[in-house]
């Protein structure tokens, strides 16, 4: 009876950490996805916010066309920080056309004020969004 050991190299340790790293990343990267939903239409947009736990009212959507800053600072700077602890980054964008969509939420857990979800989507993808109140100490 032969038994063979293996024997592990730097070599071996390196490309067994990079492919489990690959394996690991492609899990994150899965698990993180947004919804799929067809943002290029009300209906879609809706659905999206329904996915997240928000239900919007169809009835008071707002649009605007609005060209992202080339540059960052200030507020748009530290909005697009905010941004990027959700997974977006409006940087990539800039410069670029998007549409902001606006809806009332109407599931917003104990709050009396006016609540707003708002979407910013370029081409038919979500690179951006909040929920924020529109009281003057409100909260985004």
């Amino acid at each position: 009876m032969k038994i063979k050991a293996l024997k592990f190299t730097k070599k071996t340790a390196i490309a067994i950490i990079l492919a489990f790293s690959v394996l690991l990343a492609g899990v994150v990267l899965a698990v993180s996805k947004t919804p799929a939903e067809d943002v290029g239409t009300t209906e879609g947009r809706v659905a999206y916010l329904s996915a997240l736990g928000w239900e919007v009212d169809p009835a008071t959507e707002l649009s605007e066309v609005i060209i992202l800053p080339r540059v960052f600072d200030g507020v748009m700077l530290t909005y697009n920080r905010m941004q990027q602890a959700q997974g977006f980054d409006l940087s990539l964008y800039a410069g670029r056309e998007c549409t902001r969509y606006i809806y009332k939420v109407i599931n917003y857990p104990n709050s009396d004020d006016t609540v707003l979800a708002q979407l910013f989507i370029c081409g038919n993808r979500v690179v951006g969004g909040d929920i924020h109140s529109t009281a003057l100490d409100g909260f985004m």
